[in-house]
């Protein structure tokens, strides 16, 4: 045993504080002090004597000192000191049965394990097994619970040889017997703990599968509700990784399954319910589970119905729009930056939370469905069923719609509201696997839903604005086929919608947005003409909205904006939306969260309204030139004194992407604004370039190169000195891709301006760019971007870049072939056709793709015609008749005509 006793002192003082700690007077004072005395080497030795040696303290104080000993094991393992890790360790092995302090005991073993790993302490696990057989059930419990954690928490360290042996060739064999233990939570602690090591697919488990399941289904029928809990998540968690194992078993497991999806505890519920959520994402197992869908659907659907606990949990059965919402009731929200380049300047593009990923962005609170409170957003039965039965009808369409449609029949024309609420949820979650098949009823069935819009139950006029969003895709498609169907559903439905987002209960609000942002996603253009109701109905929410809905209704703002562009640009409709937002912008102070969501929504607007914000323009960017420049005082004053927090870059990110909207949307305009900014803009933005956080600097370079387009002269000073850090942004394969991005965006615009001053950084910058041309793994707006501005690195200098032609103009050409027609495409085009003109034999072996891409130019600009002519007369003669008459008939007719004018085609 190692020697060490504590000076009195010391534990005089330190049991002092852990009494004080019980109740105390200044919790943070009593907390500063604890963390203090970590500096104190034997610190965590006293924390343990006090623990294992002190029966005669109180029993609180003591679990007090396990406690913070534990934390401060899992928080600063590293710098205590051997002897002093030694004595705890032994400590504690001696005390695992005591009848006071085990449980504490135990929670210091296991951080012991988790940080110092269980090769270093072997001897720990040799004492709990022989503990497991220890006469005393209080000592045995002691040994179990602490054995569970580490299995929780160290569940690959313990599949691992320690001095050749495997740990878990002792410790499941064990554990199964354990499964018939007499006490029930031992029963469960034991099966949950063999369960940390079926997702590993553990060998020394899968040698013992047999008698694993033996064991596991004998506690099928346990009575004990926790047992059968574990049991379920052994079920759920072998089909997700070793389902051959239940496959002789399956219709006795699903029998079981579906028995337990019903049980009224709905802990277990959902745990069995679990099972046919994995069941249905394995396509593997399609073909097993198809046999069973006629039983499942049902219980899904049962699953569906609020039970009273839920509808305990939620409330809100009321008008409640009048409540103030609490802290608790507002998400975090994170601002995302601004992408720059090509997407930017396409219409009906949420500029602000454009992604830089190609796929669309998974809806993470598609099943939050009752998300109105920290309970309702957990994870539930309810939830968990819908999402199953999405899943299903993704991947057995008609056969699951078929089973469906005749319940959901049963349960939308019941009497009982709950059903009826049922129903709906089920149909919303078939929408978007169903929805070919579904089709056949929406006729009747959207109707239905815009009635129930106004059903007297809050949580049913919720559930169907959820449910109607999910079929706005099919309601915008089939109204765009014929005006009778347009005043059948799209015109009820915008009008409903509007009518539930000034609904008097906060969760009904909420829902309606929600439904209100997917129909602006997918109508776009086609709510140009409803434009004074809606903008009146988002008008008059901000008198309406608690700070929780708020934040929504500046998503459906934002989003409105971006869908139907500069037709938001009238003066009727600027007198109706912007008012509220200015009123909200002056009631907000610089140094609140609250105004990132609000600055986001203004940015979106901005660039609908692009020269109509010119009214508003002035205060709002001065507004947010004191935003950036307070964040960056405050962070030099946070470098010079340490003591100082540091502050939130997210001030200067999202104004930052408010100043790059403004000037985006003013073009020149800006320039007497840009004039009078003091100091000069280019002096801090330079500072914002170097920024450690990759979201200043993604927003920094989206600013400069908004400059560079309308004001260059005010940037021209910092080139110099920028060019450096621009080249270090554009890096291949960078993980800060949006930044790399911003940075190659803002470097072609720069190129068109500073025109021969660009010169030495030409081809440092085709180093940079070239690979990510090359390389196909490239995000697809990057390569956009390295496209374009490859090619105007070549309008300016073509004889630089056009030594380069061979070994990029195809995936050049792939890359911008398919992207909208604008400015930036056109110039890039220029940029290649006068690199071609000083080197046609870099694309001759590119001929046909090049053909390809001047034929899909829908109106080429009449230069661009010229210039297309030029390099396509150039090569005349290099191609034989037959395939040059097949090139004059591929092109556009004003590109022929510029062939016949100057050329004599």
């Amino acid at each position: 045993m190692t020697t060490w006793q504590p000076t009195e002192r010391g534990l005089s003082d330190l049991l002092q504080l852990l009494h004080q700690a019980i109740n105390p007077t200044d919790g943070q004072n009593v907390q500063e002090r604890l963390e203090y005395f970590n500096t104190i080497p034997d610190y965590n030795s006293y924390l343990v004597y006090i623990l294992t040696q002190m029966p005669q303290e109180d029993q609180y104080v003591r679990s007090v000192a396990g406690l913070t000993l534990k934390n401060n094991i899992r928080t600063h393992f590293t710098s205590i000191p051997q002897e002093v890790m030694d004595y705890v360790k032994e400590s504690c092995l001696q005390h695992m049965g005591d009848p006071d302090v085990g449980k504490s005991v135990s929670l210091v073993m296991a951080a012991v394990m988790a940080r110092g790993q269980v090769q270093n302490w072997p001897q720990a696990l040799q004492v709990i097994l022989d503990n497991l057989n220890d006469p005393s059930p209080l000592v045995v419990e002691n040994a179990l619970n602490t054995l569970h954690r580490i299995c929780e928490d160290c569940a690959e360290e313990l599949d691992n040889n320690i001095r050749g042996v495997n740990p878990l060739e002792f410790i499941i064999p064990k554990l199964i017997t354990f499964f018939d233990h007499p006490n029930c939570k031992l029963r469960s602690q034991a099966i949950m703990s063999v369960n940390h090591f079926i997702l590993l697919r553990s060998e020394s488990l899968m040698r013992r599968m047999t008698g694993f399941l033996h064991s596991l289904f004998h506690r099928a029928t346990d009575d004990d509700v926790g047992v059968r809990k574990a049991v379920c998540q052994s079920l759920v968690s072998l089909l997700e990784v070793c389902h051959d194992a239940l496959l002789p078993q399956l219709d006795t497991i699903v029998d079981y399954m579906i028995y337990s999806t019903q049980s009224d505890d709905s802990e277990l519920a959902l745990e069995a319910c679990e099972f046919w959520f994995v069941f249905a994402e394995q396509d593997e197992l399609r073909g097993y589970l198809r046999p069973y869908l006629s039983k499942i659907i049902p219980v899904l659907l049962g699953g569906m119905i609020y039970s009273e606990i839920d509808l305990l949990m939620l409330g809100g059965d009321e008008d409640d729009a009048h409540v103030a919402d609490t802290d608790q009731d507002i998400k975090p929200r994170f601002h995302k930056p601004s992408v720059t380049g090509e997407s930017r300047s396409q219409p009906n593009n949420n500029q602000s939370n454009t992604s830089l990923d190609d796929s669309e962005d998974e809806d993470e609170d598609d099943y939050d469905i009752d998300d109105d409170s920290d309970e309702a957003s957990e994870w539930s039965l309810r939830k968990c069923s819908a999402a199953t039965l999405d899943i299903l009808c993704t991947s057995f369409k008609a056969d699951v719609v078929g089973l469906l449609m005749p319940l959901l029949k049963t349960e939308l024309e019941s009497s009982d509201w709950l059903h009826r609420e049922c129903g709906i949820l089920a149909l919303g979650a078939a929408a978007e696997g169903g929805i070919s098949d579904i089709a056949l009823h929406l006729p009747e069935l959207v109707p239905y839903l815009l009635t129930h819009m106004n059903d007297p139950k809050p949580l049913v006029r919720s559930i169907t604005c959820w449910t109607l969003g999910r079929y706005c895709h099919w309601i915008v498609q089939v109204s765009r086929q014929s005006l009778e169907a347009r005043k059948l559903y799209f015109e009820p439905l915008v009008q409903v919608l509007l009518q539930r987002i000034l609904d008097n209960n906060k969760r009904v609000q909420d829902a309606a947005c929600s439904a209100f942002l997917r129909l602006e996603e997918e109508a776009l253009e086609d709510l140009v003409p409803y434009l004074e109701p809606i903008l009146g109905t988002l008008s008059s929410a901000f008198r309406k909205y608690q700070k929780r809905n708020l934040l929504l209704l500046y998503d459906t703002i934002s989003t409105l904006a971006g869908a139907v562009d500069h037709a938001l640009n009238t003066p009727q409709f600027i007198n109706i939306i912007m008012p509220p937002l200015i009123q909200k912008w002056q009631e907000i102070s610089d140094e609140s969260i609250d105004i990132f969501p609000l600055l986001e929504c203004i940015s979106c607007v901005t660039s609908a309204l692009a020269k109509g914000f010119t009214p508003f323009a002035e205060p709002v960017y001065f507004r947010s030139i004191s935003i950036v420049l307070r964040t960056l005082r405050d962070c030099q004053a946070a470098n010079m004194d340490p003591s100082m927090e540091p502050p939130n870059k997210d001030f200067m990110v999202v104004a930052l992407d408010l100043l790059s909207n403004i000037v985006q949307a003013l073009n020149t305009d800006v320039e007497p604004l840009v004039a009078k900014t003091s100091p000069p803009i280019a002096h801090f933005l330079s500072v914002c370039l170097m920024d450690d956080v990759g979201e200043v600097r993604q927003a920094a370079f989206a600013l400069l190169g908004d400059l560079a387009i309308s004001c260059f002269e005010h940037i021209q000073i910092i080139l110099p000195d920028c060019m450096p850090s621009l080249l270090q942004q554009i890096i291949p394969q960078t993980e800060e891709v949006s930044v790399c991005n911003n940075a190659t965006w803002a470097a072609g615009e720069i190129a068109l301006k500073w025109g021969a001053n660009i010169q030495p950084y030409v081809e440092p910058l085709l180093q940079r760019l070239l690979p990510i041309l090359a390389d196909p793994t490239t995000q697809r707006t990057l390569m956009e971007n390295s496209a374009i501005t490859i090619g105007r690195l070549g309008l300016v200098f073509p004889n630089v870049v056009a030594g380069h032609l061979d070994s990029f103009v195809r995936p050049w050409l792939v890359a911008l072939t398919p992207i909208r027609d604008n400015d930036e495409k056109s110039s890039a085009f220029k940029g290649l056709c006068e690199m071609i003109n000083v080197n046609p034999q870099g694309a001759i072996n590119h001929f046909p793709i090049l053909c390809t891409a001047i034929a899909k130019y829908q109106r080429p600009p009449k230069e661009l015609c010229e210039s297309f002519a030029s390099i396509l007369g150039g090569y005349k003669n290099m191609l034989g008749d037959e395939q040059w008459q097949q090139t004059l008939a591929s092109m556009p007719q004003d590109v022929s005509a510029a062939l016949h004018g100057n050329y004599g085609v």
